[in-house]
């Protein structure tokens, strides 16, 4: 493999984890499960979330989403090791959210990933999520936004 053929494959693979995040956050399921070859492997084990294939995957994380009122997913680039037409990775993870019965969650994790080229790309072959820190305390803040109104400019004697 030639280097910008390794440069390309990052670019590829990087988009996809970007991909990820936003499908999840704009509770777009049949996308996020299209980021997924059709016999991957999805897991969450501190949740107890396994989920082969891409339909499994796109039934559970709908599933998943529906307990939310909101959340927020930012993924920080990790390691990437490719190997021909398979990779490895990890994406640094923070979340934080919401949930419909009041409780709220704030953690900050790691997804282990395994990727393949497919002819559609990229793909994730496997991927699971490792919790790091996890706070149940109830988040201050709303997704609704209130500003105040804006005042004269500090400094302009009025």
């Amino acid at each position: 493999m030639n280097d910008l053929q390794a440069i390309a494959d990052r670019i590829e693979i990087e988009a996809l984890r970007g991909e990820f995040s936003d499908a999840a956050m704009m509770g777009d399921h049949d996308r996020l499960a299209s980021l997924f070859t059709h016999d991957a492997l999805y897991r969450i084990p501190d949740a107890g979330v396994e989920q082969v294939g891409r339909e499994a995957i796109r039934a559970g994380t709908g599933q998943l989403a529906e307990a939310w009122e909101f959340f927020v997913q930012t993924t920080h680039p990790g390691a990437i090791r490719i190997d021909g037409d398979t990779a490895s990775g990890r994406a640094y993870v923070c979340e934080l959210g919401r949930l419909r019965d009041g409780g709220s969650i704030f953690n900050y994790a790691l997804f282990h990933d395994r990727y393949r080229r497919t002819p559609d790309g990229w793909k994730f072959a496997e991927r699971v999520f490792e919790v790091r820190y996890f706070d149940t305390s109830p988040l201050a803040g709303s997704p609704d936004v209130a500003w105040a109104p804006a005042g004269p400019p500090a400094g302009d004697g009025s």
